[in-house]
């Protein structure tokens, strides 16, 4: 089992402390059947379960619960292996996509690609297995051959109860969503 990793944004509220134990135990699944740990599976004509999560209703209460406020969930998309979603707060959008790949090359030029051209700033330990955060307060997490992106550049302000920055809420959203993927 791994050490329970408690952010700065975390540290602030109670209501958190449930996304890090959902993380340390892997028991949350956040809208999709059971993820267990498997080999990383190759990206494939339609999203997988564990990318089909991150738009689910039960991601979105997760999200919800965590960040203290309930966002309108767009229909999902799927392009180009990436599966993406929009979740619409009054304060702007949070953007949630994951990137599908197939290889771990593929995975870590990509998961290279997007620290440059979305100028990382901080490495975040303990979350994934790499993640950092970007200069409009974005994070960034790679797990198996799985790229997660939760884009708050569309927040303008503070957003849920108690107020999260951007930054804060990405990486509480992140953690959340971290917890639901137990495996590929």
């Amino acid at each position: 089992m791994s050490r329970a990793v408690v952010y700065p944004a975390m540290r602030r509220r109670a209501r958190p402390v449930l996304a890090v134990v959902a993380v340390m135990l892997g028991i949350a699944s956040c809208g999709g059947g059971t993820a267990s740990a498997a080999a990383p599976q190759p990206a494939g004509k339609s999203p997988s379960e564990i990318a089909r999560m991150v738009c689910a209703k039960k991601a979105a209460g997760e999200v919800a619960e965590i960040l203290g406020v309930t966002a309108s969930v767009t229909t999902p998309t799927w392009a180009d292996h990436l599966y993406s979603c929009d979740y619409q707060y009054s304060e702007g959008t949070m953007v949630l996509s994951v990137k599908e790949l197939s290889s771990w090359t593929q995975t870590y030029a990509y998961f290279d690609q997007l620290a440059k051209t979305l100028h990382k700033t901080t490495l975040i330990p303990g979350l994934g297995q790499g993640a950092f955060n970007v200069r409009d307060g974005s994070v960034v997490v790679r797990k198996d051959w799985k790229i997660l992106l939760v884009d708050t550049s569309g927040l303008h302000g503070k957003v849920g109860s108690p107020p999260n920055s951007p930054s804060e809420a990405a990486l509480d959203v992140a953690a959340v969503i971290l917890g639901c993927w137990g495996g590929d």
